[in-house]
């Protein structure tokens, strides 16, 4: 689990083909994308040495609308944070955590990697309002505190029970990793993302009650700058979108590492997708090229959408 597959640029190529070739779930009838564009720019990116895993998924039926790659396993980041709190949901609904104990920052070690808490004034914090934040603004204190409280052990239990084999929490969010520190926070691919998204919206990630709660945690998300870019959402209020879009996602960044997993439902179709992308993170060129590609990916979703 603690080792990344090798890509398999052949075989993203002819995943996505044959993907988008097939039957796919409609809400109503009507003419569809072909994510022309986004295979085109996912196949240029994959040429030029690029990791992508991509898999999206019809909410309704089940069908594989586009997938390439969705096996391998790359690093997401701040996507772990996903699998947290679900384990922090499920603990909550048992009454096994109290998500208004507080919790004092001087007591964790110190992480900069993000996050507003290591800025504010308030030392201490609820658990339930830990887990917001964390899924907000991908605090990486709030998260630190909480893999305190559950544990990594547990974490990983309820990703089994998930059957989620290829997804894994690995570590905390650290400024520096030494060599006796996990090399990444964490582990996934774009199939086993989709599929807890998948699970998220449709009430069937533990229980309905969990499902909920980690999903409206989720739509607090503040990161819109990759996929989520193409849906014109204001970052900090999107959770009530007046054209009834149903949107969540979570991020996960890092040095060559971009992640992204969520749901966007509209009037036409709803999916739950991931892409994940790992790359030669050489330059600004090269992070804006990787970028580029997510925001091509997240406006043939719009178009299908919809």
């Amino acid at each position: 689990m603690g080792t990344v597959e090798p890509p398999n640029d052949t075989a993203f190529r002819r995943d996505a083909d044959r993907s988008r070739r097939g039957g796919r779930g409609r809400r109503r009838s009507g003419s569809r994308r072909t994510f022309s564009s986004t295979l085109t720019t996912l196949d240029a990116l994959s040429m030029s040495g690029a990791r992508v895993s991509l898999r999206v998924v019809d909410l309704d039926s089940g069908t594989v609308v586009l997938t390439g790659d969705e096996h391998v396993t790359l690093p997401v980041e701040g996507l772990g944070v996903v699998p947290l709190l679900v384990e922090v949901a499920a603990r909550f609904e048992a009454g096994t955590l109290d998500p208004h104990q507080r919790v004092a920052k001087e007591l964790l070690d110190p992480v900069t990697a993000g996050g507003l808490w290591r800025r504010m004034a308030v030392s201490r914090l609820e658990l339930g309002d830990l887990a917001v934040i964390a899924a907000a603004t991908g605090d990486a204190l709030a998260a630190n505190a909480l893999i305190e409280r559950v544990g990594l052990d547990a974490v990983r239990g309820r990703l089994e029970s998930l059957g989620l084999r290829r997804t894994a929490l690995l570590d905390r969010f650290r400024d520096v990793r030494g060599p006796d520190d996990a090399p990444q926070v964490a582990l996934s691919s774009a199939g086993e993302l989709a599929a807890l998204f998948s699970a998220l919206v449709n009430s069937r990630a533990v229980s309905p009650t969990v499902s909920s709660q980690v999903a409206e945690w989720l739509s607090l998300n503040q990161d819109l700058s990759l996929v989520a870019s193409a849906t014109g959402l204001d970052p900090f209020a999107h959770d009530d979108d007046p054209r009834g879009l149903l949107f969540l996602n979570k991020t996960g960044r890092g040095d060559g590492i971009r992640a992204e997993a969520g749901v966007l439902a509209g009037p036409r179709a709803g999916v739950a997708y991931a892409l994940l992308v790992g790359f030669d993170d050489l330059s600004v060129a090269h992070r804006l090229r990787a970028h580029e590609a997510f925001r091509v990916f997240g406006v043939d979703l719009m178009e299908f959408v919809h």
